[in-house]
């Protein structure tokens, strides 16, 4: 169970208005592989992103921390399954029907 609750998680843009709703990331081979902003919000003091890649399913997607240097957000990968878990669940809960 999450820690968090919908009136903890703030939707926010930052990476929208920097990137627009089109990003591309760069797999483990340097290929180039696109994806779609999905969704991008914050909770707890932390950003967060959604992106599915093109060729996914629908429930498909791929969940990142955004780190602001200065003016420019970078999107890193969440290393603590606890918090991937935590988050997963919570955007779940405020996108899918239930």
């Amino acid at each position: 169970m999450t820690m968090y609750s919908r009136e903890d998680l703030t939707w926010t843009n930052g990476l929208k208005e920097a990137f627009g709703s089109q990003v591309e990331l760069e797999d483990g081979e340097g290929h180039s592989v696109p994806y779609t902003l999905e969704a991008e919000f914050e909770v707890g003091g932390q950003a967060y992103a959604v992106l599915r890649g093109q060729k996914s399913a629908a429930e498909e997607y791929e969940l990142f921390r955004v780190v602001w240097k200065g003016d420019v957000p970078e999107l890193t990968v969440i290393e603590d399954d606890d918090e991937w878990e935590d988050i997963a669940e919570l955007y779940d809960e405020c996108t899918f029907p239930e």
